[in-house]
């Protein structure tokens, strides 16, 4: 039961970090692709060591760079751009972190992605 609720402050923390209101500019770039990930936070969450930080961080700042890209794209595109993304990201991260730090990992994607309405 702890580890259960542990889980949910975790992903209700990582979340919060993640909040951005997600409206179109008039420019058609929505806000929901604009994503500042707390590498910090998630190393903190993840437990993660020096060297996953590093690597950690990387892939994040890529990942938030593809994202910006994909919101700038046209609505045809958007979508295939998005799920290329989180696939990019994800064998990355797959590759980081240990089968636990990466199940935690999916789960705070997830409940981000859907908070921001880009998992569909």
């Amino acid at each position: 039961m702890k580890k259960i609720v542990l889980a949910v402050v975790a992903v209700l923390s990582m979340t919060q970090a993640f909040a951005v209101e997600n409206t179109t500019t008039e420019n058609g770039y929505e806000n929901a692709y604009e994503m500042k990930i707390s590498t910090s936070s998630l190393s903190n969450t993840l437990k993660l060591d020096g060297e996953q930080t590093e690597a950690v961080e990387y892939v994040n700042r890529r990942f938030e760079r593809d994202l910006r890209k994909a919101g700038k794209a046209s609505e045809e595109h958007r979508s295939a751009m998005l799920s290329k993304a989180i696939k990019k990201d994800l064998s990355y991260m797959h590759t980081i972190l240990n089968r636990e730090q990466y199940q935690k990992y999916l789960m705070l994607l997830n409940a981000t992605l859907n908070n921001r309405g880009l998992n569909k």
